[in-house]
């Protein structure tokens, strides 16, 4: 079992930046690849990919829509991904998970194999 801690979230304007990090517990995180999703007010049933990252950093993955203004990372030592996000927009307001998993189907979220508890983030215009 993994366990999977997000934080970093918050309220900014427009515009800004945050860093998220997702801190691993149980297992190491270098087994896994790791991915950021993101749930937005009002569709609670869906989660939209944001990142990938390969177990050894050596390759990402972005969605089309934060590509340029997010980066992700990850220190395997601390067993910690992070998401730094620059220019952060109102369409970017949404809770914000990491999930761990052996493949990393973007696009079958619901099969993924580890999932954090989220943390909100707030952007205002």
């Amino acid at each position: 079992q993994v366990q999977l801690l997000e934080s970093g979230g918050g309220s900014v304007q427009a515009g800004g930046s945050l860093t998220l990090s997702c801190a691993a517990s149980g297992q190491t995180l270098s087994s896994y690849i790791m991915g950021w999703f993101r749930q937005a007010p009002g569709k609670e049933r869906e989660r939209e990919f944001v990142a990938a990252i390969s177990r050894s950093a050596a390759g990402t993955r972005y969605a089309d829509s934060v590509k340029g203004r997010f980066t992700i990372s990850r220190d395997n030592f601390k067993n910690t991904v992070y998401l730094q996000m620059n220019s952060l927009k109102p369409e970017d307001t949404a809770v914000y998970y990491c999930a761990a998993d052996q493949i990393m189907r973007t696009t079958a979220w619901r099969s993924l194999d580890f999932w954090g508890q989220g943390t909100q983030v707030t952007v205002s215009s």
